[in-house]
C-alpha cells in the first residue's frame, strides 16, 4: 500500500499532497471510487457540496472501515451560503450528507464577487475553526485581490487555496504570493479534463520514456516538485494505483522547468470573476 506524505497547514493540521478528487462522479460510482482509492492508501478525499455527492463519499468511507482518525476529507460549500451564520448550516449539511462530525478541510468553493459576500463566508469559516468544528479552512478559485481582501478584513489567512493547475496552467504568480504568507496552493484537474489537452503534449510523453511513467505520472510528481498538493479525479483502481505511485521518484530540476514552460496561461471556461455557483 502507498501514501502520499503531508504537509503542514498553518492552522496546524497535516495535509496529505495527493488525494482523490470527486468530480464530476455520481454518489455510486463515488462510493466505489473512494472505496478502492482508500484500500490502496490515499487518506484525502475531496467533495463539494456542488458535486451532489457528497453522499457517495460518506458511504465509501465507511464501507473501507479506515478509523476516521486517518482520513482528511475536504469539501465546499456554494455561493448562498455566504454569510457569517449560514455557513454554519452549509457545514452541518454537509456534514450530514458524509455522516461526520467534522470535516477536515471546509472551502469557499468560489468567491463570487459579483455576490460580494465571500467576507463574510470567509469570517463564518473563521468562526468554525475557533468552535473546533473543522480542522482547517480554506477557499478555491481565489484570485490574490480576493486573498488579500479576506486576510486585510479578518487577519486569518486561509490553510488553502484550490485552483485549476497543470502544465498550461503554471499559475506562478499566484504560487508565489501563496507562498510568501503561508497558503498551500492545491491544483484541482491536474491532468487536464477541463478543455485543456494537457496529456498529449509531446514533452510529456518523451519525460515519460525517459523515466519508464506515464504521463499521467509525470505531471502529478511535477507538482509535487514544484511543491503544490493536488486532488486528482479517476474512478479506475489501476489509474488510481497509478496516481498515488509518485512519491519514489523526482525529475530533475531542467524537467521541471521544461514541463512549466509549457505554461499558456489560458484558463478555460473557469475564470474566478465570473464563474462559480
Amino acid at each position: 500500500m502507498t501514501s502520499a506524505p503531508s504537509v503542514p497547514l498553518l492552522h496546524g493540521a497535516q495535509l496529505p499532497r495527493l488525494g482523490l478528487g470527486t468530480s464530476p462522479m455520481s454518489d455510486t460510482d463515488t462510493e466505489a471510487a473512494v472505496a478502492a482509492a482508500l484500500e490502496i492508501g490515499y487518506r484525502l478525499i475531496d467533495t463539494a457540496e456542488d458535486y451532489g455527492n457528497e453522499e457517495g463519499v460518506g458511504r465509501g468511507i465507511r464501507s473501507s472501515g479506515v478509523p476516521r482518525d486517518e482520513l482528511f476529507v475536504t469539501t465546499k460549500f456554494n455561493k448562498q451560503w455566504h454569510g457569517v451564520d449560514l455557513v454554519t448550516e452549509a457545514f452541518e449539511r454537509s456534514a450530514e450528507r458524509l455522516g461526520l462530525d467534522y470535516v477536515d478541510l471546509f472551502l469557499v468553493h468560489w468567491p463570487n464577487p459579483g455576490h460580494d459576500k465571500y467576507v463574510e463566508a470567509w469570517q463564518g469559516l473563521v468562526r468554525l475553526h475557533e468552535q473546533g468544528r473543522v480542522r482547517a479552512i480554506g477557499v478555491s478559485n481565489f484570485r490574490p485581490a480576493h486573498l488579500e481582501r479576506i486576510i486585510t478584513e479578518t487577519g486569518v489567512a486561509p490553510d488553502v487555496n484550490q485552483v485549476q493547475l497543470h502544465p498550461l496552467l503554471v499559475r506562478e504568480a499566484e504560487r508565489a504570493f501563496h507562498a510568501e504568507r503561508g497558503i498551500v496552493t492545491q491544483a484541482w484537474s491536474p491532468l487536464g479534463g477541463t478543455g485543456a489537452d494537457v496529456l498529449s503534449q509531446p514533452l510529456l510523453q518523451t519525460l515519460a520514456e525517459k523515466y519508464g511513467r506515464s504521463p499521467g505520472q509525470i505531471v502529478l510528481r511535477w507538482l509535487m516538485d514544484l511543491g503544490v498538493t493536488t486532488v486528482a479525479k479517476s474512478s479506475h483502481p489501476e489509474r488510481l494505483r497509478q496516481n498515488i505511485e509518485i512519491f519514489d521518484f523526482s525529475l530533475e530540476p531542467a524537467d521541471v522547468a521544461a514541463v512549466s514552460a509549457l505554461d499558456t496561461g489560458d484558463e478555460r471556461i473557469f475564470d474566478a470573476d465570473t464563474f462559480g455557483h
